[in-house]
């Protein structure tokens, strides 16, 4: 009988279930997705039961549209969207509040107040972060000061907090209550030496330790399907935060070695081996994986806030584009971005700036713009931001690189491709399979069962599809570049209030 891998990837806009065969070839996706909750300015929430149970619908039917038995089916892996915060109830299952997404702002002033005289950098020695909104230890502590009941619950030892990763795998299992390194090392409360919760950062925080799940590495088995879950009796075997994921599943398993995903935002990793690298330079330092016994594999990061998103915007917000695959022949409309720069700071701007205090602008606007060059500048931001991104790493690591491995929803986009290549003046290239966060989970989950027997598996399986080399001039780009940081500048100082985040 042939066997196969079972991927969840619960993501930020949607949910799916892929299954993977021996080759890392895609036999089956199903996907679904959900709501998108903004309560007020800068808040940002989804239904930790709807994400639920469109994993559990998606996982059937990918089941269903391959024609498989569960049988056929020797582990599961889950990926999952990081940072995003829920806290639920022991015994009952319940979550005490929506699921507080990683793009939420709401804790800008706590984590302020959490830094103190030494300012946002007072965790990144033990945590490889600095204070921010984006992880999940503020948005723990925002649930526990403002819903009603829930520090005395918590206090009772009656609630439980967990990334993504360990809602699902706690509905998916008996209640199992684990996350890996991963997605611990994105929560603000993990020690990234011990890699295991730092007693005093939680103190500090005022997050009851007995709330944590359990620590483990990325790639053993946790615990088997429950009995009326879509998987019955099936190994859950691998979890990867989806950018470790991706960073996995595109096989950068060596030193030097850098994937980027382009997807609601854009998260650019690179492998720095089994000592994590501090970063002078606006990265995070965070692990990338830890494979059973071995020594965990750390990682600096670049996380861009806003890329995919923007297409979204666009869609949605100002009806410029009617589906995201519109916005690439609406940008070929046009030869170049007609001196336009669109810096879509809605959350501020990530790193390597990290400036909170930012907000969007549309730069360099004249009668001669139209809606290509917008759509065009909306794709050359992300571009530019990922430049920015790769710029620090070199500068914190000292390595440079050969070629960008690129992955995600965006990558289809021949025109923002090109211009990627261009920008860096570096090739990109896109492997045959571009899902590859899902197949990164895939991958640890059949690691621990011996459906693949070691990494080498993951290196003969990964296979490049396209490449795009730089063909644009040494002082066009440096031009282009530099207006870009003109733009990104105009965008300081705009607010020193979260609640006025437009996001």
């Amino acid at each position: 009988m042939i066997q196969y891998i079972a991927s969840i990837d619960q993501g930020t806009t949607s949910s799916r279930c892929m299954i993977f065969d021996h080759d890392g070839a895609v036999v089956s996706v199903a996907q679904k997705e959900h709501e998108q909750v903004f309560p007020q300015a800068g808040w940002v929430e989804h239904d930790p039961k709807q994400l639920w149970i469109n994993t559990r619908e998606v996982t059937a039917q990918a089941l269903a549209k391959a024609d498989l038995r569960r049988e056929e089916i020797v582990a599961m892996g889950i990926t999952n969207q990081r940072e995003t915060t829920v806290v639920w109830d022991r015994n009952t299952g319940e979550p005490v509040y929506n699921a507080i997404v990683w793009q939420d702002t709401r804790t800008d002033r706590l984590c302020v107040e959490l830094g103190g005289e030494h300012g946002p950098d007072r965790y990144r020695r033990e945590t490889g972060l600095p204070l921010s909104t984006y992880f999940s230890g503020p948005k723990v502590r925002w649930i526990l000061d403002n819903v009603e009941g829930a520090r005395e619950r918590a206090e009772a030892g009656d609630l439980v907090f967990g990334t993504i990763d360990t809602w699902i795998l706690w509905n998916l299992t008996e209640g199992t209550h684990v996350t890996d390194v991963t997605n611990a090392s994105r929560t603000l409360l993990m020690n990234l030496e011990t890699l295991d919760w730092d007693p005093q950062i939680c103190e500090d925080f005022g997050i009851p330790m007995s709330m944590l799940p359990e620590i483990r590495s990325s790639s053993e088995i946790y615990g088997t399907g429950r009995e009326r879950g879509p998987l019955p009796g099936v190994p859950v075997a691998g979890i990867l935060g989806d950018q470790q994921a991706a960073t996995f599943g595109q096989a950068c398993l060596d030193v030097g070695e850098a994937k980027n995903t382009y997807g609601t935002g854009n998260f650019l990793l690179l492998n720095t081996g089994t000592t994590p690298v501090p970063s002078e330079h606006g990265l995070l330092t965070t692990v990338c994986y830890k494979i059973g016994d071995e020594p965990a594999v750390y990682a600096l990061e670049g996380s861009v806030a806003v890329t995919g998103s923007l297409v979204q915007w666009l869609r949605d917000n100002l009806g410029i584009i009617r589906s995201a695959k519109d916005i690439e022949p609406l940008a070929r409309s046009v030869e170049d971005n007609g001196g336009a720069y669109f810096v879509p700071a809605f959350s501020g701007l990530f790193a390597p700036r990290w400036r909170p205090d930012a907000r969007g602008v549309i730069a360099g606007l004249t009668r001669y713009v139209n809606k290509g060059h917008l759509a065009r500048a909306a794709l050359e931001a992300t571009a530019y931001q990922t430049r920015e991104v790769i710029d620090a790493m070199r500068a914190d690591s000292g390595v440079e690189l050969a070629a960008l491995k690129v992955d995600g929803g965006m990558v289809v986009n021949e025109t923002l491709m090109q211009f990627q290549a261009d920008i860096l003046g570096e090739s990109v290239t896109r492997p045959v399979v571009n899902e590859t966060t899902a197949l990164g989970a895939a991958y640890a989950a059949g690691l621990a069962v011996g459906y693949w027997e070691s990494q080498d598996d993951i290196r003969r399986n990964w296979q490049a599809g396209h490449t795009w080399e730089p063909v644009m001039e040494d002082a066009e780009r440096e031009r282009l570049y530099a207006e870009w940081n003109k733009a990104v500048e105009r965008t300081y100082d705009w607010t020193t209030d979260s609640a006025a985040d437009p996001s």
